[in-house]
């Protein structure tokens, strides 16, 4: 489901932001089918929930709704956020985010969701929720958040130049601007799923490796696709796999910029030519 969907569920967030604390709730399991939120380390929920959903009918499918954005990685706690919200967990009173990680966590999200042309919602303003103490969901150590931020990260960017049937030059002069290189295959999934819409397959081959991990290149790339989804639709077919010759620069700071995209088309020799002459061609 694309983020929009979610937009349009918090567009209906006055009553969430109005929410009554002291109002009579029930306790109801996790269902299963409440995907997001299968990981956290409680099996019982309130209703109604910090959003103002009253049923598992409406709270089930309206989680679903953040899945998308969950799955760009966006914040190490944007799950726990989420969570806190769509299915918070029953002890004897509410437990809500703190300030500090509602804060935490737009600040890394607010702009995915502005990659798709939307503003962080009304309903999520930091300031309805306590000033941390130990009555709210703390932030993460500041440590282990620095630790996230040190690897590549993806970013929102302006779309990628993508060119069929390039030229052997074209393809070369490409590789001598970037700092990586790498063929990978994409895929996107016709129908909706617990998975991410779109998914890198099978490994990465680097013809440049550069700043990137090779143990998280396929999860940085398929975080890329899901922040930039209006670039990625224009990509990739549903239903199909296409393998791409993807070149990129990281940025001050450590975003990556995905540069150019050529399809790697079995009839198109001279991707195949420009990787094999790459080792020993001088820029």
């Amino acid at each position: 489901m694309h983020l929009s969907c979610l937009l349009l569920l918090l567009s209906l967030g006055a009553r969430a932001g109005a929410f009554d604390l002291g109002q009579t709730t029930r306790c109801v399991p996790v269902p299963a089918q409440m995907s997001v939120c299968q990981d956290v380390p409680y099996s019982e929920m309130r209703l109604p929930n910090l959003l103002g959903h009253t049923s598992l009918d409406e709270a089930v499918p309206r989680s679903e709704d953040w899945r998308t954005l969950l799955h760009t990685g966006c914040h190490p706690q944007a799950r726990a956020f989420v969570c806190s919200l769509v299915a918070p967990v029953c002890l004897d009173r509410f437990i809500q985010p703190c300030r500090s990680v509602c804060m935490a966590v737009k600040e890394s999200c607010a702009p995915v969701l502005a990659c798709q042309g939307h503003a962080w919602p009304e309903a999520l303003d930091c300031e309805r929720f306590p000033a941390q103490d130990d009555t709210c969901l703390t932030p993460l150590p500041k440590h282990i958040s620095a630790f996230s931020k040190e690897f590549p990260q993806p970013v929102c960017q302006s779309c990628p130049s993508v060119e069929e049937a390039p030229s052997l030059k074209t393809v070369l002069d490409a590789l001598c601007l970037s700092q990586f290189a790498v063929k990978v295959k994409i895929s996107r999934r016709r129908f909706p799923s617990s998975e991410p819409e779109l998914t890198v397959e099978g490994p990465v081959e680097f013809l440049q490796r550069g700043p990137l991990l090779p143990y998280d290149t396929a999860s940085l790339l398929q975080r890329w696709l899901l922040i930039n989804l209006r670039c990625a639709h224009t990509l990739a077919r549903p239903g199909r796999a296409q393998l791409y010759l993807l070149t990129g620069t990281m940025r001050p700071g450590g975003a990556i910029q995905i540069s150019a995209l050529f399809p790697a088309l079995k009839k198109d020799l001279h991707i195949t030519a420009a990787a094999r002459k790459w080792k020993h061609h001088k820029c």
